[in-house]
C-alpha cells in the first residue's frame, strides 16, 4: 500500500509584538479530513485567542491540468483570519463546501468565529 501524501496543510499562527510564531500545524490527505477537523468534535472546537491567522495551503495537483491550466492557477481566498491558498479549482470547490456545511450547521462555532460568520 502506498502512503498518501498530505495535500492540505493548516497552520495556526499567533503574533506577540512584532514576532510571529506557529502555534500548530496540521496536515490532511483530502478535503474530507479537513472538513472533519472543522466540524463539531473534530479538533477545531477551541481556537486559541492568540491565533490571529490561519493558513490553509492546498498543494498543487500531482498532474497538471493540461486541458484547462486556469484550474491550477494559484490563488488566495481570505475569509476573516483564514487564508485558503492553492489551485483555483480546489479553492472554489472548498469554498462551495464551506458555504454548504455552514448552512447545515456542520462547522464549529470557533471556526465560524475566525471566518467572521455568526449564524
Amino acid at each position: 500500500m502506498i502512503a498518501m501524501q498530505p495535500v492540505i496543510t493548516v497552520e495556526f499562527t499567533a503574533k506577540a509584538g512584532d514576532q510571529e510564531f506557529k502555534e500548530e500545524s496540521v496536515t490532511f490527505h483530502n478535503p474530507e479530513e479537513l472538513f472533519a477537523f472543522v466540524a463539531p468534535g473534530g479538533g477545531c472546537d477551541a481556537i486559541s485567542n492568540e491565533v490571529n491567522e490561519i493558513q490553509m495551503v492546498f498543494l498543487q495537483p500531482e498532474h497538471a491540468n493540461t486541458q484547462n491550466p486556469v484550474a491550477d492557477k494559484r490563488v488566495t481566498l481570505e475569509l476573516g483570519m483564514v487564508f485558503l491558498t492553492g489551485p483555483l479549482a480546489e479553492i472554489v470547490q472548498t469554498a462551495e463546501q464551506l458555504i454548504d456545511k455552514a448552512g447545515r450547521g456542520e462547522l464549529t462555532d470557533s471556526f465560524l468565529k475566525v471566518i467572521n460568520v455568526s449564524l
